[in-house]
C-alpha cells in the first residue's frame, strides 16, 4: 500500500508553501512550548517543533533551484513577449545548461531534438503563445516520437492544456512544460550567467 497524504493537511499545505513558512510555524511552537509549558515537559513540547523543522528542510530542498512565485510571474511573461525566435534561443540555452545536446527541427511536429546519455527527446514548442492548446499538436508530436522512435517527447505551453489534451498527455507520457516546471526551465540561462 502506497502511502498518500491527505490534500488538505496540515503538513501538505506546508510542503506546498515556501519553505521559511515551515521554519517559521517550528520557531513559533518550539517559541510557546518553552514560555508555556511547566518545566518537566519542556522539553517534550519543544521536540514537537521537530516535525516542521523537517518538513521546512524537505520543503527547501525541493524549491532549492525553483523560481519564487513572483520570479515565476516574470519569467512567463517574458516567455510571452518574446517572438519565436527569442524564445527558441532561450529554450536552448537552458537545456545546454542542463547538459543536453539540442538540434532544431523543420518537422512540423516538433520543433527540437535533445540528446543527453543516449537518450532522445522531441520537443514541440512553437504554439508557446496559444490561447487553447488542444490534442491535435500532442496527437502529431506522439507520433514524430513513434516514428523517429524517440524515448520521450514534451510540450511547452504558457497556459494549461484543455482537459481532453491533459488526459491525452498522461495516457501517452508526454511531458508539459508549462507553469513552474516552464518558468524553472527557463530561470537556468540566467543563473548560469557570470
Amino acid at each position: 500500500m502506497k502511502f498518500k497524504m491527505a490534500e488538505n493537511s496540515l503538513f501538505a499545505i506546508l510542503l506546498r508553501s515556501r519553505w521559511w513558512v515551515s521554519f517559521l510555524v517550528g520557531a513559533v511552537w518550539a517559541l510557546l512550548a518553552a514560555a508555556l509549558v511547566p518545566t518537566p515537559y519542556k522539553m517534550v513540547a519543544i521536540l514537537g517543533s521537530l516535525p516542521f523543522w523537517v518538513l521546512g528542510f524537505v520543503a527547501f530542498v525541493r524549491q532549492y533551484d525553483q523560481p519564487t512565485p513572483r520570479q515565476q510571474q516574470a519569467l512567463l511573461a517574458d516567455a510571452a513577449s518574446k517572438n519565436w525566435q527569442e524564445f527558441a534561443d532561450h529554450l536552448q540555452r537552458a537545456w545546454v545548461v542542463e547538459g543536453y545536446e539540442v538540434q532544431r527541427s523543420k518537422d512540423a511536429a516538433y520543433d527540437f531534438v535533445l540528446q543527453r546519455n543516449g537518450q532522445t527527446t522531441l520537443v514541440a514548442a512553437k504554439r508557446w503563445k496559444a490561447a487553447t492548446h488542444g490534442v491535435e499538436p500532442l496527437r502529431a508530436l506522439h507520433a514524430a516520437m513513434q516514428s523517429q522512435q524517440a524515448q520521450v517527447c514534451a510540450y511547452v505551453c504558457l497556459v494549461p492544456l484543455q482537459d481532453t489534451a491533459q488526459r491525452f498527455a498522461d495516457e501517452q507520457h508526454i511531458a508539459v512544460l508549462s507553469g513552474l516546471t516552464l518558468a524553472t526551465l527557463l530561470q537556468k540561462p540566467l543563473m548560469a550567467q557570470p
